[in-house]
C-alpha cells in the first residue's frame, strides 16, 4: 500500500486555506496569510490558557460532585449554558476529562433533549478547532499528541476513496479515539465541511445516549438510567474490545 500523504501544507503547498507548516518540514516562506495564521493560533493558545487557569479547578467537581457542577454552572445565570459548552469544548481540545462525563453533566443540568443540544454544540466546536488547528501546524503538531503508531492505524483513510464514510463510522462507533481523531482527520484531505457534517450526525446518537443517561440522574430516576448505562458500557465495551478487527474491516471498504 502506498505511503499515506498527510497535508497540513505539505510541501510548500497550503493545505486548506489555513496551511502554514509542512507536515516534516520546517517553517515555510514567510507571508501574510502564515502571518495572520500564527498570530490566530498566538490569540487561540492565549485564550485556552487563560480559560483552564479561570475553570480548571473546577472542572475536577465535575466528577467528584455533580451537584457542586450544576450550582457551579448554575450561578453564571443566564450564561451558565456558554460555560458549559466552554466546558465542552476544553474537554475536546485538550484530553482533560472523558467527553461522556461532560455530557452526562449536560443532561443532569438541563435534560435530555438540551443537553444533547448543548453538547452538541461545544463537541462540533471543539472537534473544528483541533481540525483547523492541525491543518494549520500540520504533521508534525498531530505527532506530538498523537502517537506515530496511531497515526500509521489512520493511513488507510487517505489511501482509500471511502475516507469519509470510514471517517463517519469511526466516529460514529462507540470506543473509538474520537478528540484524538479530530486532529488527525485535520492531516488528511478531507474538506473542512465534509468533517463538520461527519462529527455533527455520528457523534449524536452517543451524545444523546449520555445525555439521557444525566437527565435520569437529575430526575432521580435511578433505575432508568442505569439500564441505560448498562446498555451503553457495553457498547462501548465491545468497541474497545473489537477495535482491531473493525479497523480491518474498515480498510476493506
Amino acid at each position: 500500500m502506498p505511503k499515506a500523504k498527510w497535508v497540513g501544507g505539505n510541501k510548500g503547498k497550503a493545505g486548506f486555506i489555513f496551511g502554514a507548516f509542512g507536515p516534516r518540514c520546517g517553517w515555510m516562506k514567510i507571508n501574510k496569510t502564515n502571518i495572520l495564521n500564527l498570530i490566530l493560533i498566538v490569540i487561540f493558545v492565549i485564550a485556552l490558557i487563560v480559560a483552564m487557569v479561570t475553570f480548571g479547578k473546577n472542572l475536577t467537581i465535575l466528577i467528584n460532585s455533580p451537584d457542586k457542577f450544576r450550582e457551579w454552572i448554575h450561578s453564571f445565570g443566564k450564561l451558565g449554558i456558554i460555560v458549559f459548552i466552554g466546558v465542552q469544548i476544553l474537554q475536546v481540545i485538550v484530553f482533560v476529562i472523558p467527553g461522556e462525563v461532560v455530557q452526562i453533566a449536560g443532561g443532569y443540568l438541563y435534560g435530555a433533549f438540551l443537553g444533547t443540544l448543548y453538547s452538541v454544540i461545544g463537541i462540533t466546536i471543539g472537534s473544528l478547532i483541533c481540525f483547523l488547528i492541525a491543518r494549520v501546524l500540520g504533521y508534525n503538531f498531530v505527532r506530538s499528541i498523537v502517537s506515530e503508531e496511531k497515526l500509521k492505524k489512520f493511513d488507510y483513510i487517505i489511501n482509500n476513496p471511502k475516507g469519509e464514510t470510514i471517517l463517519f463510522l469511526l466516529f460514529f462507533i462507540p470506543g473509538m479515539p474520537k478528540d484524538a481523531l479530530s486532529y488527525i482527520a485535520g492531516i488528511t484531505p478531507v474538506k473542512f465541511y465534509n468533517f463538520f457534517i461527519i462529527t455533527l450526525f455520528a457523534r449524536l446518537p452517543g451524545i444523546f445516549f449520555s445525555a439521557y443517561i444525566g437527565a435520569n440522574l437529575g430526575n432521580k430516576n435511578y433505575f432508568m438510567a442505569g439500564i441505560v448505562a448498562i446498555i451503553a458500557v457495553l457498547l462501548f465495551l465491545i468497541g474497545v474490545n473489537k477495535k482491531d478487527i473493525i479497523m480491518e474491516k474498515l480498510k476493506k471498504l
